[in-house]
């Protein structure tokens, strides 16, 4: 696909080489490089600065150095009677300029008697030394004048462009309350006054007449003639595409608003109320269960029967609840109204590519561990920290932790829990063990979740292994309230797969592949990157990406999601908005619209149709007839579907729009595959590629979350419901859950609101692109009937050994 690609492993300083862009890729996909609109940096030293490289080679050519030799009695009367005759110089030897460029790094200033010792040493006369060293100070102190005023120089034009830009900014900045100019300029303070309480009622008129159309049976309440229209909020921009194509829709009247839930401004540092945290008294209770749960966790991974029976028809391990109960009593009450509680355990265990003090590291710091599961960990803060181990130890060290739990869908509710989190090694087995045990049986002052759950003693022990692999055995068992889920996803939550060891297993492998492939530098990847902390900010880029897109479509952080368009409790397009005023994301009104569907075919089948760039662009709803072209890959994992991709979005060459690349990173394991990707600037993209910090780029990223539905002797209906079959059985075929998160920036005013035709118009587009997806895979499944099932054997699976 590349040619005779080749990568290019230097990049100078701050200045992006030429290399880059003549490139000697053969493949004509990248011929477009040429015509990039890269600019290296300016030289933002002027030629003064080269002043400063001639200091030594001006001081060793004579600069000081050819001194007047001393004129005796004669000679001076000689000059007098032949006054045109030419003076004698006399130039100084290496020897004589190294020995006083050593004595001026060490005394600039010599007094006579170090004068007089030199002269002696090198055969000079003392004047000869005097005038060396004034001339030597002099050249210095001209060196360093131009040294600063190249400084001071630069400093001064970087000055000017930031206030050119603040100017700019100042000139094109709007008031987010009236949608005027927020400069007043000539307008008096009394219409300033008067705008403002005209957006505000306005604002105010609009929220009851959404309510009232909701109560009133569809009668709507007549609105307010429209306000004059410099008064008129700017119309919504809806870009439906993941390229630059909008529809301009004119601002509805208040009878046509959609009761959309308008979310806040995100605020990722906002966590639960830290009011319950331990007290001294409390905490050698704590000390005592945490040692007790990591007893019951190390057993609970070595044991088998009759504490875990495996079930003959699915072959999966199920705890026993009562033989439980019997080995593992828990010193408190934890099991009152244990019948509104429904009991989740799962068992497993792989091998994955990191040692055991990096997967401590990670699990006993909140941020790191949050970065080991995007997928999973939605939020994650360490509270207080009840015992530390001593500087260096892991071991011993207890912690008081909050999370939250997701599943990549607005129809799966989350599952928040504050638990205590313990570290125990044992040096002899060389294992490491993990706990995590609830709080609430001792501690019951933080405010329980909806639904309510409970984290029995849960977590991994980690085996040390060679060449810095390790054996990770997983245990997950929990308690969750009983109450209804959506049907669709019915089956994955009850069977524990949602949010089960095979998952947490599988995630954690695929996570650990790709910090080897982020910390490797003897990888070559193809395309244009330059050095290998691009490749590191580009991985960072690409991490962010994901993170923000798993977070952004799910219930996290009390995300709240609505059905406007359908009544019924079978649908399962759900639409939200956000107001964003944070940097990351583009700042405004984000509505964001996110569909699941069952599908009959191999989650990676669907995985491979939907990351390759090539295939996906022949969907018509999803590349709006301009094609991609890969011109930086990076492979992060065994698995061939697990890279980064960096593409250029070829639009036609009469088209308006300008020139994006597309940021994608696709990753697959067993419990699930993802694809997403985000139109990045091309100049966002040559600050990263430069070592600049990435992580305020604006992105809005797109994407699919592909979910594979356990092969069993039941029907799967069209809406993913489960129901057993009728008839002699057989081997059911693979299916899975396709989930398609879209985000369109609608206003660039975060205080706007979206309307109805903005609302249809991105259900309709979430609806075709279901549509066309389905298609393609028919006619992909149609052509190949006779070759291996894609699921079977015709893409590798992630290496995985379960616990027998």
């Amino acid at each position: 696909m590349y040619g005779d690609c080749q990568v290019i492993s230097t990049m100078g300083g701050n200045v992006v080489p030429p290399e880059l862009f003549s490139s000697p890729i053969q493949n004509p996909n990248f011929n477009f490089l040429s015509t990039m609109p890269f600019q290296p940096f300016s030289n933002l030293i002027p030629k003064e600065e080269n002043g400063l490289l001639r200091g030594r080679e001006d001081m060793e050519s004579g600069s000081g150095s050819e001194q007047i030799e001393e004129k005796s009695g004669n000679e001076q009367e000689s000059d007098q009677v032949q006054p045109n005759k030419k003076k004698r110089y006399h130039r100084h030897t290496s020897r004589q300029i190294q020995e006083m460029e050593n004595l001026f790094k060490e005394c600039p200033h010599p007094d006579d008697k170090q004068r007089m010792k030199l002269s002696q040493d090198l055969g000079l006369k003392p004047r000869q030394v005097k005038f060396w060293f004034q001339n030597r100070r002099t050249q210095m102190k001209a060196q360093q004048d131009r040294s600063d005023n190249v400084i001071l120089r630069a400093e001064n034009e970087s000055l000017k462009n930031e206030n050119f830009r603040l100017q700019a900014a100042l000139r094109n900045i709007i008031c987010p309350n009236c949608g005027g100019p927020a400069i007043i300029g000539d307008i008096g303070i009394d219409d300033q006054q008067l705008r403002l309480e005209n957006a505000r009622l306005r604002e105010e008129l609009n929220r009851v007449c959404c309510l009232t159309s909701r109560y009133t049976g569809g009668r709507q309440i007549q609105a307010m003639a429209p306000p004059s229209p410099h008064l008129m909020p700017p119309s919504l921009e809806l870009d439906m595409n993941i390229y630059s194509r909008h529809f301009q829709d004119p601002m509805s009247s208040c009878s046509e608003m959609v009761p959309v839930p308008m979310l806040p401004p995100p605020d990722s540092s906002h966590f639960p109320e830290n009011n319950g945290l331990l007290v001294e008294e409390e905490k050698s209770l704590a000390m005592e269960l945490a040692m007790s749960s990591a007893d019951e966790l190390v057993k609970m991974c070595q044991l088998s029967q009759p504490l875990w029976i495996r079930n003959n028809e699915s072959g999966k391990e199920v705890l026993n609840v009562e033989e439980h109960a019997r080995m593992f009593p828990w010193p408190m009450n934890l099991k009152q109204n244990s019948g509104e509680f429904r009991t989740e355990a799962t068992r497993d265990s792989a091998v994955v590519i990191m040692n055991s003090i990096t997967l401590v590291d990670a699990f006993l710091d909140a941020n790191k561990w949050l970065d080991l599961f995007p997928s999973i960990v939605s939020r994650a803060k360490t509270l207080q920290i009840i015992s530390s181990s001593a500087p260096g130890q892991a071991s011993g060290s207890l912690q008081l932790m909050y999370a939250e739990l997701q599943v990549l869908s607005p129809l799966v509710p989350t599952r928040e829990s504050h638990f205590l989190r313990y570290c125990q090694q044992n040096a002899e087995e060389g294992t490491w063990v993990i706990v995590d045990f609830p709080i609430d049986s001792f501690h019951d002052t933080f405010q329980p979740s909806f639904p309510r759950y409970r984290r029995r003693p849960s977590g991994c022990v980690i085996q040390d292994m060679p060449n810095g692999y390790s054996r990770v055995t997983w245990v997950e068992h929990a308690e969750i309230e009983e109450k209804p889920i959506h049907q669709i996803f019915g089956h994955l939550v009850h069977s524990g797969l949602a949010f089960g060891a095979h998952r947490w297993l599988a995630v954690l492998q695929r996570q650990c592949e790709r910090v080897a492939s982020l910390m490797a530098r003897n990888i070559s990847d193809l395309g244009v990157i330059p050095s290998p902390e691009a490749r590191k900010n580009l991985m960072n880029l690409a991490q962010r990406v994901i993170r923000t897109f798993c977070v952004n479509i799910s219930t996290s952080n009390g995300q709240s999601w609505t059905t406007p368009l359908s009544d019924s409790p079978d649908d399962s397009v759900r639409i939200t908005t956000r107001k964003i005023t944070e940097p990351g994301q583009p700042n405004g009104l984000i509505l964001s619209a996110v569909s699941t569907t069952w599908l009959p075919y191999s989650h990676y089948q669907v995985f491979e149709l939907l990351r390759d760039e090539r295939r996906r662009a022949q969907l018509e709803v999803l590349s709006n007839g301009n094609s991609l072209h890969e011109v930086a890959h990076i492979a992060n994992g065994s698995h061939p579907g697990n890279c980064i991709s960096l593409l250029r979005i070829n639009v036609a060459s009469n088209s308006s729009q300008h020139v994006e690349l597309m940021l994608q990173e696709s990753c697959t394991d067993q419990s699930g595959s993802l694809v997403v990707y985000s139109t990045i600037e091309v100049d966002a993209i040559q600050l990263a590629m430069n070592g600049e910090d990435p992580s305020c780029i604006p992105i809005l990223p797109l994407g699919f979350v592909i979910v594979p539905v356990e092969p069993s002797n039941e029907n799967t209906g069209a809406d993913g419901s489960i129901s057993s079959e009728n008839g002699t059985g057989g081997t059911a075929k693979p299916s899975c859950l396709l989930t398609v998160g879209l985000q369109v920036l609608v206003s660039t005013i975060p205080t706007a609101k979206p309307n109805l035709s903005s609302v249809i118009a991105i259900n309709n587009h979430l609806g075709n692109t279901v549509q066309q997806i389905i298609a393609a895979l028919g006619n992909i499944n149609n052509t190949c009937t006779d070759n291996t099932s894609v699921g079977g054997g015709s893409f590798p699976e992630p290496h995985h050994t379960s616990k027998q």
